[in-house]
């Protein structure tokens, strides 16, 4: 799974949020821009840190979006 990797990169693109939720790249968006959800805006690009995102989804497992 995109989380679980040592190697991989401290962040996620949006892209890769969405291919973790399985979800389409309009709504893993939606979401990365809603309040609450953990992002860095470097620029125009939006990154998420992979520890913060595994925090959320564990915070957000019975919530409805």
């Amino acid at each position: 799974m995109l989380l679980s990797n040592p190697k991989m990169p401290q962040t996620m693109t949006v892209e890769e949020v969405a291919r973790a939720l399985q979800v389409s790249r309009s709504t893993a968006y939606d979401l990365v821009r809603s309040e609450g959800f953990p992002k860095i805006r470097i620029g125009r690009r939006l990154l998420v840190p992979r520890k913060a995102f595994r925090d959320w989804l564990e915070e957000n497992t019975h919530t409805t979006y």
